[in-house]
């Protein structure tokens, strides 16, 4: 099945220059949490969250969570030191850096380049930090497909609504929310555009923020749009998103309990013990080749999210 990988579910931000912050967010629910280099750190304050990140990473307990960090985008001069800095402080602490504002391939290629000889220097396993690409213009989503392929470092494409919205000229001042104006889903074609080059390439595709960070509602709603698609998980801005995020990106324990019967179901009929067939009915359903691989699907979401099945398949008396 394509794009198991880390649980991402929520993927929790937290700017770097905040060291209670990032105390904080060690004992949040998120499946990931990314420390900020970027946007939510002015530019005077980037030198001090570079060492904050470093002594978070290697101090704090992270319990189990996906660790990022997220540098500055290759356009502008802090990069190369936040790449460098962060990983010889450390890279044996640290899941995958993520680079914003990603436009092209060759950017991807830096990184992947700059990540080995540091990992060789440093005595780390070669490949052992992954990318994060973050697609926020139109350059990026004409080229999401050559991003996507650019490294078997990269690990998830990453829609980012603000600044893609701002690129395009996009009338609207509300983020990751729904635009009353037009007649249906701004962000449908975008969303899809980059799901189909992340399930291209075997990476998971990740939702922006919902900036609206007290209307909890509003994030479900949104949330399960890109869910409802394939999405594997979306950013969460405050602690209140958490929950939502990891409970609209795991399936429910109906469909969850559903998609192992039929895993079982054709595992045993399919065998010389249930008569070698490849399709069949269960209960008043036809189950077939497709119904398991969509049923993988459902499985490793619910697996990945820890999920207990609460029934069981019994084999028919023959």
């Amino acid at each position: 099945m394509a794009a198991v990988g880390r649980p991402r579910r929520s993927c929790l931000a937290v700017p770097g220059s905040s060291v209670k912050m990032l105390g904080k967010a060690q004992g949040l629910p998120a499946d990931q949490v990314f420390l900020d280099l970027e946007d939510a750190v002015a530019p005077l304050a980037k030198p001090d969250a570079r060492k904050n990140i470093v002594a978070a990473l290697n101090e704090g307990d992270w319990a189990g969570k996906t660790r990022v960090v997220r540098v500055n985008d290759l356009t502008t001069p802090w990069t190369y030191r936040d790449v460098i800095d962060v990983v010889e402080g450390a890279g044996a602490n640290l899941d995958c850096i993520m680079l914003p504002k990603v436009q092209n391939a060759a950017q991807v290629q830096w990184l992947d380049l700059t990540l080995t000889q540091l990992e060789k220097t440093l005595g780390l396993e070669v490949g052992c930090i992954g990318i994060e690409a973050q697609i926020e213009n139109a350059a990026g989503l004409v080229n999401v497909d050559e991003i996507a392929a650019a490294s078997p470092r990269v690990e998830t494409i990453i829609f980012g609504p603000a600044d893609f919205m701002a690129s395009i000229n996009m009338k609207s001042m509300v983020v990751g929310a729904l635009i009353p104006d037009y007649p249906g889903d701004p962000y449908h074609y975008i969303l899809m555009r980059i799901l189909m080059a992340a399930r291209m390439h075997d990476k998971q595709a990740i939702d922006g923020p919902f900036l609206q960070i007290r209307d909890v509602d509003g994030f479900r709603e949104v949330a399960r749009r890109s869910a409802a698609l394939g999405f594997d998980g979306k950013w969460v801005l405050h602690p209140g998103q958490i929950e939502a995020a990891n409970e609209v990106y795991s399936p429910t324990q109906a469909d969850y309990d559903h998609a192992e019967l039929i895993l079982d179901a054709y595992e045993h009929y399919t065998s010389e013990a249930g008569g070698k067939l490849g399709a069949v009915m269960l209960g008043d359903e036809m189950i077939d080749e497709a119904s398991r691989k969509m049923a993988l699907v459902v499985a490793a979401k619910g697996r990945a999210a820890g999920m207990t099945r609460t029934s069981s398949f019994t084999p028919p008396a023959r």
